[in-house]
């Protein structure tokens, strides 16, 4: 499965490169297939719990991580299983970890809201609404402390900016001019209520503009418009400017979770965000271009459905953790007297 969207050769001021189109469309049609096996998987019960889809949203986390360099670190909310895929994580353990095996990316102890990788930097997956907030602004702390050029980028959904939490860290954050992007990942409904419904600020980028920081909104059905995005914040940060706060305008193509019929929007609503979906968008152009075939698009679709297929047989295949396993990872050492041997 084709899983990372660093490319090299990125950018050439407005235009991008060839290897960048394509790493893009491997990257986020691998999230597409995943997503949709796991949504296939839930509903024949091997997947239990919650689980939150990312379909529509891809580009959101590819246009991030081909702007940002290694090193940088990510985190976002419980809606996760599309940011280690596009990190470079084995989709294999992600897999495992929905079916709650010990080979999962947490030790089948996370489930699918809370993934994690520390080799490829991604701090989670948090089941608490706006949990991940002031996490993303310590750990930018950390980089500023440490004395690196990294940065963190934290992603939260638009329900999450009415939690103190994110006002808190919005505020400590511009004091301390911590090297932190917040992304509102505005999908226009918190569970099931409409932005419109919950706040009289409805651009919410604005509320960035309360703390002097630096916001703007993006259209994140664009893959390209994301990556410029991403990459005028991480150089403005990265030249010691501070954090920054940038409203994804984007949009889940399922409900909230497997157990959110979506009533409260139409039908006509929803097909006119998918007359813009991102993977079809960076289609388009790769064949507009002659960068490949549509025989070659269509290759690349079967390996990574191929790929999806390996991924639930080795979960399939994997075993539960053993119960004594209950107490570890719990603290950061295993020598306290808890842990169960």
């Amino acid at each position: 499965m084709a899983t990372t969207a660093k490319s090299k050769n990125t950018t050439t001021k407005d235009t991008f490169s060839k290897e960048t189109y394509m790493t893009w469309f491997k990257s986020m049609l691998s999230m597409r297939r995943f997503e949709e096996k796991a949504g296939q998987l839930y509903g024949q019960q091997k997947i239990k719990g919650f689980c939150h889809l990312y379909i529509g949203q891809e580009a959101c986390v590819a246009g991030a991580v081909s702007a940002l360099k290694k090193g940088d670190k990510y985190i976002t909310a419980y809606r996760d299983h599309a940011h280690p895929i596009a990190l470079g994580s084995d989709p294999k353990a992600i897999m495992a970890e929905l079916f709650a095996k010990e080979t999962g990316i947490s030790k089948g102890k996370g489930g699918s809201m809370h993934m994690f990788d520390k080799e490829n930097h991604f701090f989670g997956g948090h089941g608490i609404v706006g949990g991940q907030i002031p996490l993303g602004a310590g750990i930018a702390f950390a980089e500023k402390y440490n004395g690196t050029d990294n940065l963190c980028v934290c992603y939260m959904g638009d329900g999450a900016v009415r939690q103190g939490a994110f006002h808190e860290a919005l505020n400590m954050a511009m004091t301390w001019k911590l090297p932190v992007i917040f992304v509102i990942e505005n999908n226009g409904y918190a569970m099931g209520t409409s932005v419109s419904r919950t706040s009289n600020v409805t651009e919410l980028y604005q509320l960035g503009e309360a703390y002097s920081m630096p916001s703007e909104p993006v259209d994140a059905m664009s893959v390209e418009a994301v990556h410029k995005a991403i990459e005028k914040s991480a150089k403005s940060i990265r030249d010691g400017g501070g954090p920054v706060l940038l409203e994804f305008r984007t949009y889940r193509y399922k409900g909230h979770s497997m157990s959110d019929p979506a009533k409260y929007r139409t039908k006509d609503e929803l097909e006119e965000y998918k007359q813009r979906d991102p993977i079809e968008q960076v289609r388009q152009v790769i064949l507009k271009k002659k960068y490949a075939s549509e025989d070659d698009l269509n290759t690349i679709d079967s390996e990574i459905k191929e790929d999806v297929v390996a991924c639930v047989k080795f979960a399939e295949e994997s075993n539960f953790p053993d119960p004594s396993e209950a107490m570890r990872d719990v603290y950061a050492q295993e020598d306290y007297p808890y842990i169960v041997d």
